[in-house]
């Protein structure tokens, strides 16, 4: 596992375009590419991971879950 923290053009390669507040925080976790990876794709497709044996996320992993997972709630329209 690379242990380099990742980069803003990092999470631009793994993850997309996100907002310099957001790309900040995930920064502030100092997580590497792969934990980076690893966190999309539980937040892609959990079932399948699990599925595939894969422990749940733990650690800067998980931190970096979670800001996706929110982000992804917060990209919902309103239902009003």
């Amino acid at each position: 596992m690379q242990t380099q923290p990742a980069s803003r053009d990092d999470i631009t390669a793994i993850i997309g375009s996100v907002e310099d507040d957001v790309a900040i925080e995930i920064l502030a976790v100092g997580a590497s590419p792969d934990e980076l990876t690893e966190a999309r794709a539980w937040v892609a497709n959990d079932e399948a991971m699990l599925n595939a044996g894969r422990p749940l996320p733990t650690g800067r992993t998980a931190e970096i879950a979670d800001i996706l997972r929110r982000l992804e709630i917060e990209a919902l329209p309103d239902e009003g």
